[in-house]
């Protein structure tokens, strides 16, 4: 009888370590802290297996010298956290209809209304918005709508995009939103439920680095930055705030996490409600 071993797993060595904690921060703003090495090594050594490396220097070298930046997309999709859910935070939806939609309707130039959901994850928050919004406005008006929503991770991307999700997922939405906006899915696709359409298409989906915010084309009515910005340091929130800012329309808002908060961050807005600032109208 021959007895078979299993090849141990590479292990991650506090120098390697040091470096993907250093690369991580350089191109997302995530601050890993410690405590992370037992995550980090989890979700590395499915892509060592995946590219058949050896060692965990072997795949940073690797990573390092990818003229094409895919793989670096790959590790920070690894270590990215993207847990979310339908009306989250249900107070932030409560405001965007009870207050911002009134205001829009009275509006005199009848524009385009602009949206951006900034750290998208895997979509429930832009559909979540989108609900709310054709919910709130009149017929007429929710053509006005543009959502854009974006994310660093590619792989939530792509599940936002597709827009089905585990019935557990969605099984404590009101009926009347499951009846208007979801299908449930059928024969291979039981267990599933889809956005319908008529959501889906209003939304567009872009890969973005909050790093990076250049032209955008246009300024945002309303901008969601939520439960993002407790992965990053003082630094970086400076930086991605004052770039949102940049981006608002004057009398726009902005919403971030009632977990996150800009005490210590220099910027221009107006604290409006819990975890919503808005930009001055002059």
């Amino acid at each position: 009888m021959s007895v078979v071993f299993e090849e141990a797993a590479p292990a991650l060595s506090d120098r390697e370590l040091n470096a993907v904690v250093q690369l991580v921060y350089q191109r997302s703003g995530i601050t890993l802290h410690d405590g992370k090495r037992a995550l980090i090594t989890a979700r590395l050594q499915k892509r060592l297996k995946a590219g058949g490396f050896r060692s965990f220097a072997a795949y940073l070298r690797f990573v390092e010298q990818d003229a094409s930046g895919q793989e670096l997309v790959q590790l920070l999709d690894a270590i990215a956290t993207n847990h979310t859910s339908f009306f989250r935070e249900p107070q932030h939806f409560d405001f965007l209809r009870e207050q911002i939609v009134p205001e829009w309707l009275g509006r005199p130039d009848r524009g385009p209304i602009e949206l951006w959901s900034a750290a998208c994850s895997t979509g429930e928050e832009p559909y979540t918005i989108l609900m709310t919004l054709l919910d709130a406005l009149p017929a007429a008006d929710a053509g006005r709508v543009r959502l854009l929503a974006s994310d660093l991770s590619t792989k939530a991307l792509a599940t936002a995009r597709a827009g089905v999700y585990r019935l557990d997922r969605v099984q404590d939405l009101p009926p009347a939103i499951l009846r208007r906006h979801f299908e449930r899915g059928l024969g291979e696709q039981e267990g599933l439920a889809r956005v319908r359409p008529a959501l889906r298409e209003r939304v567009t989906f872009e890969q973005r680095n909050l790093l990076e915010i250049g032209a955008m084309g246009r300024p945002f009515d309303v901008i969601f930055c939520r439960n993002v910005m407790i992965y990053f340091d003082r630094a970086v929130q400076q930086r991605v705030v004052a770039a949102l800012e940049r981006h608002l329309a004057p009398g726009g808002y902005l919403f971030i996490s009632h977990s996150e908060g800009l005490n210590g961050v220099t910027h221009g807005l107006q604290w409006v409600a819990p975890a919503v600032y808005r930009r001055r109208l002059t």
